[in-house]
């Protein structure tokens, strides 16, 4: 039994999203490969031979898996496939994209997001917007998995790795990279903080969040927002936390001004510690939250910024 791990990378860094699924990778037991595909990518395999666990580190370095493309990635993991019992990839934006390509070109089903490995063929998965979890076996000879990286722990890096070079260049012109816009930002990425801090509609305006910045850069912490605060205009959807938006699981999650909608719990209540601050006593994220404070949060923000 061999599995093949997609790696999430920006050509430059292996995502810590790639540890975690290493982390699922292991449990399910057999040979874990790495596929590292991008241009001039060499660091991050070289980052990838580290990750515990993994035997090999596939590298297909070309110009044109530089943005992976959905289609041009889904014909190269395709074209490895046969040696595989399973393929795997973190359920990131990227992963999502092209994962399920990979799926229906093998026509096999695509088991989505999984939080744990019952067995080699059994997992689970949240459904109903993480208000009840699923144990689904899939029966097809080889299994196509994203990963919820959030229910996870990184590998560490203890590995040593063998790195294998692969020529493959699976352009399929079906599509072509126009550009990107990025929000570039000195604090931790959302997804990989270890802490996050998340405004919601009580914030009442955009500016109002400048609130949080303080307390941010004494925690270290990336900023988030509920899809309310987003939906109001107050931030951009880039900050997003929940169902639609980003999953988290940081050490400590603080939600200031939020009611704690089901959408919004799906993507936080598996953070280690959860705060909410919130004056309505009657608010769902009370329910959640390790540590209430029943407050107004423009009362306890500054005090809370002087104390740390």
């Amino acid at each position: 039994m061999s599995i093949l791990l997609i790696a999430e990378h920006d050509n430059s860094e292996l995502k810590a999203d790639t540890l975690k699924a290493a982390d699922a990778a292991s449990q399910i037991g057999g040979d874990i490969h790495i596929l590292v595909a991008g241009s001039d990518c060499m660091s991050v395999a070289q980052s990838a031979q580290k990750v515990a666990g993994v035997t090999k580190v596939l590298v297909v370095d070309n110009a044109c898996y530089e943005h992976a493309l959905a289609e041009n990635m889904s014909a190269l993991v395709v074209s490895l496939a046969a040696d595989y019992s399973h393929i795997m990839a973190p359920a990131t934006t990227t992963g999502k994209n092209y994962m399920p390509r990979v799926a229906a070109l093998l026509d096999v089903e695509q088991v989505s997001d999984i939080i744990a490995v019952e067995s080699s063929d059994t997992f689970k998965r949240p459904i109903y917007a993480g208000n009840a979890i699923a144990t689904v076996q899939s029966e097809y000879a080889k299994k196509v998995i994203t990963v919820r990286t959030a229910a996870f722990d990184k590998a560490d890096l203890s590995g040593n790795a063998e790195l294998v070079n692969i020529e493959a260049a699976t352009s399929t012109d079906l599509s072509t990279f126009v550009s990107h816009e990025l929000t570039k930002s000195e604090r931790p990425e959302l997804t990989a903080a270890n802490v996050v801090i998340s405004g919601g509609r009580g914030m009442q305006n955009g500016d109002n969040f400048k609130l949080l910045d303080g307390i941010a850069d004494k925690l270290g912490a990336a900023i988030g927002a509920s899809r309310a605060a987003v939906d109001a205009g107050f931030v951009p959807n880039d900050m997003q936390v929940g169902q639609t938006g980003k999953i988290v699981a940081p050490d400590l999650y603080i939600a200031v001004g939020i009611s704690g909608a089901i959408q919004h719990l799906a993507g936080m209540k598996d953070s280690k510690v959860i705060v909410a601050i919130n004056k309505d006593p009657e608010a769902p994220i009370f329910q959640v939250a390790d540590y209430g404070l029943e407050a107004d949060l423009f009362e306890v923000l500054p005090q809370l910024e002087a104390a740390l």
